[in-house]
């Protein structure tokens, strides 16, 4: 599953966007770059029922916003992604 299906599947489950799940994280102070990806997955988990692979999809907009590495871009594995900037206000 590439990272945008990911974002497009918590927009289905949860009904926010990537770009409602920042500014909540933010609220949530687990912005700061020493917070561990654990602690926000376990957030995700409790408040949202987001699995482990949907909450690091997140954790991954959390630090690097929009930016897809070039490795998953039209690569033939299975998590791959048409464009190296992810759509963050909704669904693709």
């Amino acid at each position: 599953m590439s990272f945008q299906a990911y974002l497009d599947n918590i927009k289905k489950q949860t009904g926010k966007t990537p770009d409602e799940f920042v500014a909540l994280t933010k609220a949530k102070g687990l912005t700061a770059p020493e917070t561990k990806a654990g602690v926000i997955v376990a957030w995700l988990k409790k408040e949202f029922n987001l699995g482990r692979g949907h909450a690091i999809a997140l954790v991954h907009v959390f630090k690097n916003g929009a930016a897809l590495s070039e490795k998953h871009v039209d690569s033939d594995g299975v998590r791959h992604d048409e464009s190296i900037a992810l759509n963050l206000d909704g669904l693709d």
